[in-house]
């Protein structure tokens, strides 16, 4: 035993060598607000202060910390709860998004502030992100995480603005419900979550992108001294798959495996380590076939099949937009443009590897010597009735759905409850690891978690399709466009996940936010032996975009004209039909937006005294501007039967004042919905948002919200809290009619007091009437529908609202070096109505970023089907110091039918930004880029060829 100072506690615990400061700070101490990104020293979730200086804890050997003292994020609060300079800055700038960075950052920013004082001076903004470059954020963008660093320290930083329009609490700045929890580290992720009798799962994977399964031995797992439970394809029916449209993903492979991350046995054990070694003693035999990983030859007809048994081979789904005639407007045309454009496989990157913790159904912590009031145990509040999955997942109902089809159960007798989600932008919509746990929770009758590790979780869950996309485009002289074709095959890897949707959504955008009067485009969503591919921020149109607006800048070079003329020549507004036929009849801010950035544009050059140019050379370096547009639906569409049901629980709290809780089953992986939803409800019932709670993603109390993806909550969801408000307030002012007797039509209800007819009484007296008729907190119940929309290639609307945006990438190229700066980024984002303007600059800081990153440095790198790149410190994303400055200007064009008028903001602002960066290189270099991402490498043999 060895003793350390850990908050200013002195402990003495085992510090051997073959542990980890982290593992030591979360399995002895239980603090886990130092989290686990990467296990590589890479991430900086980890990030603790060790005798002052920062430290990443998970690559620190617990012998190292004897003698030491050691700050973690539970020790920056005084005693009083008071928080932390900087706790509080994070939480006032919005620089709190997923949180699982945030307390690792806030550690690393603590410890250069503390030094910074010790000198009696203050960090300047370059050093405060070299100082946070060791530390990813995938959600923020990083500025909003900078302002607050400077402002903490004593540097003077603006601070966000209401939205044009605000109401009462709608367009006010408001932090997040969740911040406190996370600057704290309180919150709780699926990791943080402990039970007594807890097994650990790990699962054994193909490794092979395509091969007959001869043999699978797990006796000597079976073996292992601490394994409680192997199970393989034999465990489980046949018909055990699952699958958000296509259950076509089984739960373990039997004869066949069709990407390296096929699961083929799944192991529980008494600790992480030996459920790994269990794993490692699986033997395998295979017969390897040969692996189809290109989707245009997966088309052919003597491709490899991935899956055998369908008819159609490996085409997934054949996806046609037409509109009018394109062969005779290409004979009106007289310019035309003909080219292929490609992207990569992408990998999220979310902060939080995926974990699930199962709990089944029965569960007695007394039986392993835990505390028979479950209040007592650590985490999870509740009796475990029916098999219980903690996980952060973007689509609860669908986990159920999945979970209890391959437990043979129905999806009433299980339960899934929504922990904390360390971001998904997509990533969290298909089940990874629920369904393997609970099927090891059931037969062992333990709680078991799953928790993949780094690697494991950049093997198994799906991508960003890889896209080729050929279009043709037909202009005439004045810069209308006559027509427009286009061929799109999509990779959508080895198992259905939503390709079908995916590459609809691709395929529906392809044509960009123009009018033309002839579109025909042709995708093929294509089976191949590569890892899956499914939802990404953007959902397709990020792709499409890519390839449409690096073709408009092609188009504009042939016609010897403005890129910016061209584009609003061609621009949707209201009065205008999509390439789906959809009349737009409200709601389309796309010229203003085009307009705004370019005021900003010319104001960048009269600032510096200088005459607009696209592009200039200066002190060695080539400067170039790139433009780009972008639109991108809300809400499900085509058909779909979109809709949200939300559960209003209001009651008079210990202090006599009335409190209101919001239930959704939708899920926050750091968009801010929690806020959003208490400000729909508080901006009905002129109740203050601090009184207002909301409860997310439990099953067994919140209402179906629908899948977190399409950019919707805020519509849909929010929508749903609306008329339930609306709903809960009619049934307020009809008993304070019974109790004032007056109609209930003369009453209304400000600031906590229902008044009318010359009399008024306080809203707690209706709540406690409404109590007194139930017995209990009263609830009410909404359904929101949202409005009908038609599949593709029906007559009518296919979308209820478009969000429209802007960007202009201002970027510099080294002659010599082929490093490319980005040195500023100017986006215009139609958003219908700002619901909370704190929220919607990090969406939009966060979301450019990301784009960025596909613009220049991400590429998830396949060969053979084999990923090439399984750390963090190997696949290159955005950090700090690759962040230029962002002028962010938001267009306010609300829709009819959205809560105040919004509309979506998750997925528009990081679709332009990669074709916005590579049209400013592109002009920069001389050299037409039509793939992504740009690097170096490139760039300097452009510039060497050219």
């Amino acid at each position: 035993m060895s003793t350390v100072a850990v908050n200013g506690r002195t402990y003495d615990l085992d510090l051997r060598e073959d542990r980890s400061l982290a593992d030591v700070l979360r399995s002895e101490l239980g603090l886990t607000g130092t989290k686990i990104g990467c296990g590589e020293g890479v991430c900086g979730a980890c990030t603790v202060i060790m005798n002052g200086r920062a430290v990443r804890s998970c690559r620190i050997p617990a012998s190292r910390a004897a003698g030491a003292a050691i700050e973690t994020i539970e020790g920056l609060a005084g005693m009083d709860g008071r928080l932390h300079p900087l706790q509080e800055a994070f939480i006032r700038h919005g620089a709190v998004q997923c949180g699982f960075c945030t307390p690792g950052m806030i550690m690393a920013a603590k410890a250069l502030i503390d030094q910074h004082r010790a000198r009696g001076t203050t960090p300047g903004e370059g050093e405060v992100r070299r100082r946070l470059k060791g530390n990813f954020c995938r959600c923020t963008g990083y500025h909003a995480i900078v302002r607050a660093v400077l402002d903490a320290a004593g540097v003077p930083v603006d601070p966000v603005v209401p939205a044009v329009r605000p109401g009462r609490y709608i367009g006010s700045p408001l932090p997040r419900k969740d911040a406190i929890d996370k600057v704290t580290g309180r919150a709780l992720y699926a990791d943080d979550l402990h039970f007594p009798g807890m097994l650990y799962a790990a699962v054994r994977r193909a490794g092979i992108p395509h091969a007959r399964i001869v043999s699978v031995d797990t006796r000597r797992a079976r073996e292992l001294p601490g394994v409680y439970a192997v199970m393989t394809a034999d465990d489980v029916p046949d018909a055990a798959r699952h699958g958000l449209i296509t259950p076509d993903w089984p739960v373990f492979c039997r004869r066949k495996v069709r990407y390296v991350g096929d699961a083929l046995a799944a192991v529980a054990a008494d600790r992480p380590e030996t459920a790994r070694r269990a794993v490692e003693l699986i033997q395998v035999q295979f017969v390897p076939l040969p692996p189809v990983t290109d989707p245009v030859e997966a088309h052919r007809p003597n491709a490899p099949q991935v899956h055998e048994h369908r008819e159609e081979g490996n085409l997934l789904k054949h996806i046609q937009v037409s509109k009018g005639d394109p062969d005779s407007g290409f004979r009106e045309a007289e310019v035309l443009i003909e080219d292929t454009f490609r992207t990569p496989t992408v990998e999220h990157l979310f902060m939080e590897p995926e974990c699930s913790v199962a709990v089944p159904a029965g569960y007695d912590p007394s039986r392993f010597g835990g505390p028979r009031d479950p209040q007592a145990v650590r985490g999870p509040r509740a009796f475990h009735q029916k098999t219980t999955v903690y996980v952060g997942s973007q689509i609860p109902y669908a986990d159920r759905k999945q979970v209890a089809a391959c437990l043979g159960k129905a999806p009433e007798e299980v339960r899934i409850v929504a922990t904390t989600m360390g971001g998904g932008f997509g990533g969290k919509e298909d089940i990874a690891g629920q369904i393997h746990a609970s099927l090891l929770a059931e037969k062992t009758g333990r709680p078991v978690k799953l928790l993949f590790s780094r690697s494991e979780s950049m093997l198994v869950h799906p991508k960003r399709h890889a896209t080729r996309i050929r279009l043709r485009i037909g202009a005439g002289r004045d810069g209308r466009i006559r027509a427009f074709r286009a061929e799109l095959y999509g990779d959508g890897g080895a198992y259905a996940s939503l390709s079908e949707h995916v590459m609809t959504r691709a395929t529906t955008h392809v044509s960009g936010p123009y009018d033309i009067a002839h579109v025909r485009s042709d995708c093929y969503a294509m089976y191949t032996n590569n890892p899956p591919s499914g939802a990404f921020r953007g959902f397709g149109v990020t792709q499409s975009c890519f390839a449409v607006e690096t073709a408009m800048d092609m188009l504009a070079v042939k016609l010897g004209m403005d890129p910016i003329t061209l584009r609003l020549i061609n621009a949707l507004e209201v009065g205008r039909v999509t390439c789906t036929g959809q009349l737009l009849r409200e709601s389309v801010g796309l010229k203003k937006c085009i307009e705004l950035v370019r005021g900003e544009m010319h104001r960048w050059h009269e600032h510096r005294g200088l005459p607009f140019a696209w592009k200039w050379e200066h002190a060695g370096r080539r400067f170039a501007w790139g433009f780009a547009v972008a639109y991108k639906n809300t809400g499900l569409g085509g058909g779909a039967a979109d809709q949200a049901e939300a559960c209003l629980v209001i009651w008079n709290g210990d202090d006599g004042r009335a409190r209101l809780e919001v239930r959704i089953s939708s899920a926050e992986m750091g968009q801010g919905l929690p806020m959003v939803l208490a400000a729909i409800a508080a901006e009905e019932l002129d109740l203050p948002p601090e009184r207002i709670s909301v409860l997310l993603g439990d099953t067994d109390f919140c209402p179906d919200g629908g899948p977190t993806t399409a950019s919707r909550q805020s519509f849909v969801s929010g929508n749903a809290v609306r008329g339930a408000a609306r709903k809960l307030k009619g049934q307020l002012l009809r008993v304070a009619s019974a109790v004032m007797d007056v109609p209930a039509d003369r009453l209304s209800l400000e600031a906590g007091v229902i008044r009318g007819g010359g009399k008024c009484i306080p809203l707690e007296e209706a709540v406690s009437s409404l109590q007194a008729s139930e017995g209990r907190e009263h609830g009410v119940r909404f359904l929101y529908r949202a409005p009908e929309t038609k599949p593709l290639g029906s007559a009518g609307d296919m979308h209820f609202a478009f969000g429209f945006t802007a960007q202009a990438a201002l970027c510099s190229v080294g002659s010599d070096t082929g490093v490319v700066t980005v040195e500023l980024i100017i986006a215009a984002t139609d958003v219908g109505r700002a619901l909370n303007p704190l929220a919607l600059e990090g969406q939009i800081e966060g979301g450019i970023v990301m784009g960025l990153g596909l613009a220049l440095m991400e590429e998830f790198t396949l060969k053979d089907g084999r990923p090439q790149k399984l750390t963090m410190r190997e696949y290159r994303a955005p950090r700090c110091t690759d962040v230029p400055p962002i002028v962010s200007l938001v267009v306010e064009e609300p829709t009819s039918q959205g809560p105040a008028g919004a509309k979506g903001i998750g997925e528009l602002p990081s679709i332009p930004t990669a074709p916005a960066v590579v049209n400013a290189v592109s002009r920069a270099t001389g050299f037409r880029f039509k793939s992504v991402p740009v690097t170096r490498e490139r760039v300097l043999e452009a510039l060497r060829s050219g």
